[in-house]
């Protein structure tokens, strides 16, 4: 079982996939603590990955198809709440 914190602004520190088979204990702000499937945080790092790329006007791989510059490809904050592993 991997075990996560939550920071004060809401986030938790996850910069990949983790193995789907895998239980992740998701310790909150407030003190509380869930168990997610590491299926369900994936899912929503996909969904936090594709907000910042859009968000940045990037395409789905993560490449800016403007004028080059250098840009972050991808994220290492995810935003979780309790309630979202469900």
């Amino acid at each position: 079982m991997i075990s996560l914190h939550q920071d004060a602004q809401g986030f938790i520190r996850m910069k990949r996939h983790f193995p789907a088979s895998t239980e992740v204990s998701v310790v909150f702000a407030d003190g509380t603590e869930e168990v997610f499937t590491a299926r369900r945080l994936n899912e929503i790092y996909d969904e936090a990955l594709a907000s910042y790329r859009a968000a940045n006007h990037l395409d789905a791989k993560g490449f800016d198809r403007g004028p080059k510059k250098k840009v972050q490809q991808g994220i290492e904050f995810v935003p979780v709440s309790p309630g979202m592993s469900a």
